[in-house]
């Protein structure tokens, strides 16, 4: 996904006439983060709605503080 940095993949699959999508960060060494996986509900444009974008975002910051929390113990 653009706008979000590297290391945040987004897989599109189609099944039946649905667009299924779910977007997760491996930025991190140690751990994957799954931050959304949604079925697109519009049949308008390929754009993922913005509500979804901002609700990634959210999640990708909540992950980066958990992930530094979680880990930092375990390096020292």
């Amino acid at each position: 996904m653009k706008g979000l940095g590297g290391g945040t993949v987004e897989l599109i699959e189609d099944f039946d006439g649905d667009t299924c999508r779910a977007v997760y960060s491996v930025r991190f060494r140690e751990a994957m983060y799954v931050l959304h996986a949604f079925k697109k509900k519009s049949k308008q444009g390929r754009k993922t709605p913005q509500s979804d974008i901002d609700l990634i975002k959210q999640r990708l910051k909540d992950a980066e503080q958990d992930h530094a929390l979680r880990f930092k113990k375990e390096s020292k």
